[in-house]
């Protein structure tokens, strides 16, 4: 074991959790065990989250530092705990970790499919993958619970968003649009890639919060089972202007989003649980409207005024600067700009 680990390792704490990691200071996939300290907030949103349930079986099969596990272990009531990675190095350093922190759970050295085929199922699955996470989808439907939670993630922001548009309907089957809502297009057309996976299991996979954060995408679905609950999810597939077919339906349980941040003072949960109660797809971005009509910014905070004032929903969104969320239509939203 201990020739395993034969590599520099440094101490860290985040959350609850002290663990050991690799000192490289580069992220990236040569790493003798992967850790990526920007998805600290993805890990504490997972965190907030699974505190809005009961207690339940989690299964982390990416686990390489074992960072995510150990969280759970000290900061949820839970179940079980299952993590898993094919490194045999990620092995020996999570048991290291589980030491470290006094906590243990089950830990496998298998491949990903594999260990969720031979599993009896979980409440909650964690797929925060670096790249695309469809090697990962159609094993991952399988193994989750009826009103269980599937957790992806994607890096893959280049197909996604519509720097590389072939890949993406090569591996999303759909069509991408570069512009100013390409992050929220992007989270919409993986959305619905992992909805149609659940479809041939007659799982409907329903978001409950969802965002895009630097330089990922991040969904937790609610599993609901039976062919009528998937035909409405199906139902809602579309295009958003020259985007699609994507997912046309809420990204977020507002009332969850509001939990969420009421436990945490992050500013970006604030912004996403105000984002969460205006029901529409797509967003404004202020500039681009200034521009193409000629007319003089206005502060962001006096034109959400403004829009309120009327009658109209309106919040800062969270995909892009300058931009908000409005149940106002574009011209009504120009004779505002205009005043």
């Amino acid at each position: 074991m201990s020739k395993l680990l034969n590599f520099s390792m440094k101490k860290i704490k985040e959350g609850s959790a002290e663990i050991f990691i690799p000192t490289e200071e580069k992220i990236s996939k040569k790493l003798p065990v992967f850790y990526n300290p920007v998805m600290k907030l993805n890990r504490d949103i997972t965190i907030l989250l699974l505190k809005q349930f009961p207690p339940m079986n989690l299964c982390d099969p990416l686990a390489g530092t074992g960072i995510r596990s150990i969280r759970f272990a000290k900061e949820l009531r839970y179940k079980s705990i299952t993590a898993n990675d094919i490194n045999e190095r990620a092995i020996a350093l999570i048991k290291k970790n589980m030491r470290h922190n006094k906590v243990k759970f089950e830990v496998y050295n298998k491949d990903v499919n594999l260990m969720l085929l031979e599993s009896n199922g979980f409440d909650f699955i964690d797929l925060d993958v670096f790249g695309s996470p469809n090697p990962f989808l159609d094993s991952a439907v399988k193994r989750i619970a009826r009103n269980g939670i599937l957790a992806v993630s994607a890096t893959d922001t280049g197909a996604l968003a519509g720097s590389f548009p072939k890949a993406c309907l090569r591996k999303y089957w759909a069509v991408p649009q570069r512009n100013e809502t390409m992050h929220e297009n992007g989270l919409r057309i993986l959305i619905r890639k992992v909805q149609l996976i659940g479809a041939e299991y007659e799982k409907a996979l329903i978001p409950i919060f969802s965002y895009f954060k630097e330089h990922y995408y991040r969904i937790f679905f609610r599993c609901e089972k039976g062919k009528k609950k998937v035909d409405e999810v199906l139902k809602r597939h579309g295009m958003f202007d020259k985007a699609g077919p994507l997912w046309l339906g809420d990204l977020w349980d507002s009332k969850i989003a509001a939990k969420i941040a009421k436990q945490s003072e992050d500013k970006f949960l604030d912004i996403i649980r105000r984002e969460s109660r205006i029901k529409v797809v797509g967003f404004y971005n202020l500039p681009k409207i200034c521009k193409k009509n000629k007319l003089r910014i206005i502060k962001q905070e006096e034109i959400i005024k403004r829009i309120k004032k009327k009658g109209y929903k309106a919040a800062v969104t969270h995909f892009a600067v300058n931009s908000l969320r409005s149940d106002i239509s574009l011209k009504e939203l120009i004779k505002i700009l205009k005043k």
